[in-house]
């Protein structure tokens, strides 16, 4: 009978169906609602684990005695109130926390007898102004600074007698490489890294004794990065310091050479951690950087303190070429400026339209003397050397028009017994080695440290060295 009465109040096929449906709909809305309405506290009951029996096993004001009496021992309700009816457990109250609404809710849920549970609990809002915490963890603080006294007073002690050991190791560094190492960017460099171990283990020891070894490496490890970071960051500031460490070991130039270099050209003043000082031929100074340097092709001009100038001097079809080498080279040979060794050449260059085209190569000591200067002088001497030898030195030949004709003057219309014209030129003077212009012939380069931006301290390249007078 009991099973025929369970069959008649079974629900039918399609109210199984709607249900499921309805679940499915709150299973994927039931977020959706979470995100954008409050959580009731009353919600739906919270259906247990436990099977429902036909005849409950206590009843349900023993049920509601028993979790009155839980909760109220753990004195963290206010208010708290328990009903049970048909083994659904009513929780009513005032709780401090949600941790402690959900717990109730679990203690009721595992309770034997109840089928469900709707928590009806609320959470306190009130603020609570006491000033405990704050203690506490004030008083936390004081102690861990009182035990942690003995680490920093051997930090006091060991952290300056690493430093001050430290130094003394660079000093001395830079002493045992004064006379190896020229440059004193270098030497600084060398000797930080060979003391910057020093202050290393005084820190290691430090940390080793205080336990904080592994946050040293945590540390270390973050510095890596944040190094890599401004590393990509200042890379254009990184670049120039790299090009001018490398450039000190290399020097491929000293102050007070002149060098070309990316198209710019001048003498060597000075060379920062940035970029290096030119100063041009016309007094302009000239901020070049030491990536875009180490980049290009440098020519230094003064780095031998040989060095070759050239002129070209073109003379009539009708001279005798060598005659005029020969005179050319006695010029070259005569002048006190020009080196004898190497040797100066006079040779042919090119046959030009209205000249024999004369090429002339010398040697001279590029530390001491002008080589505009010089090549003016030697034009000069050879220029008059030339015509005192009755050498022609025509112009290129040109096209010239006359609009009105040129008239032609034939011996039988001249007057008779007209005198021939007479040779109105001029003797050739005999021109001087040197001319008050051109003064010593001396280079007109002024002193490095008169035009220097920068102290000999920050100057990479250092105190300036003499050149040998060859």
């Amino acid at each position: 009978m009991r099973l025929l009465h369970a069959a008649r109040n079974r629900p039918p096929a399609w109210a199984a169906l709607v249900l499921g449906l309805g679940l499915m709909v709150l299973s994927w809305a039931g977020p959706l609602w979470a995100q954008t309405a409050a959580p009731s506290v009353g919600a739906g009951p919270v259906s247990t684990e436990q099977t429902v029996d036909i005849e409950p096993v206590a009843a349900d004001a023993a049920i509601a005695r028993r979790i009155d009496r839980i909760l109220t021992a753990t004195e963290w309700y206010q208010d708290i109130e328990v009903d049970v009816d048909q083994g659904v457990a009513f929780l009513d109250g005032v709780a401090e926390t949600d941790a402690q609404r959900l717990w109730a809710q679990d203690l009721a849920a595992k309770t034997s007898g109840v089928v469900a549970v709707v928590n009806r609990i609320e959470v306190s809002t009130e603020v609570d102004w006491s000033f405990d915490p704050a203690l506490t963890e004030i008083n936390r603080l004081m102690q861990d600074a009182l035990a942690a006294l003995p680490l920093f007073l051997l930090a006091l002690l060991v952290l300056p007698l690493a430093w001050y050991a430290a130094k003394l190791v660079a000093r001395l560094v830079r002493w045992l490489l004064g006379d190896r190492l020229k440059t004193p960017f270098l030497r600084s460099v060398v000797s930080r890294i060979v003391a910057f171990p020093v202050f290393l283990i005084g820190l290691y020891i430090v940390l080793q004794v205080a336990g904080l070894t592994q946050l040293a490496l945590s540390l270390v490890g973050g510095a890596g990065v944040v190094g890599i970071v401004i590393g990509f960051a200042f890379r254009d500031i990184a670049e120039n310091f790299l090009a001018s460490l490398i450039l000190s070991v290399r020097t491929p130039f000293q102050r007070g050479d002149f060098i070309e270099v990316a198209g710019l050209s001048g003498t060597v003043k000075s060379m920062s951690t940035r970029s290096t000082l030119l100063s041009s031929v016309e007094g302009n100074q000239i901020h070049i950087p030491n990536a875009t340097i180490f980049k290009s092709v440098i020519e230094n001009f003064t780095s031998s303190s040989s060095r070759r100038g050239d002129f070209v001097v073109g003379v009539g079809y009708d001279a005798p070429v060598p005659e005029v080498q020969a005179i050319i080279l006695d010029c070259l040979q005569t002048h006190d400026a020009v080196l004898s060794d190497p040797e100066p050449m006079v040779l042919v260059d090119a046959l030009g339209a209205a000249t024999v085209n004369i090429r002339t190569y010398y040697w001279f000591n590029g530390h001491v003397i002008s080589p505009i200067k010089l090549k003016s002088a030697l034009l000069r001497t050879v220029k008059s050397a030339l015509m005192t030898a009755g050498v022609s030195l025509p112009d290129e030949a040109r096209e010239v028009i006359f609009p009105q004709g040129v008239q032609v003057i034939t011996g039988s219309d001249s007057a008779p017994g007209a005198a021939p014209p007479e040779d109105v030129s001029a003797p050739p003077t005999v021109e001087p080695d040197i001319t008050a212009s051109e003064g010593d012939l001396l280079a007109e380069t002024e002193p490095a440290e008169e035009v220097a931006g920068l102290d000999d301290e920050d100057d990479l390249l250092g105190q300036a060295e003499d050149r040998p007078q060859s």
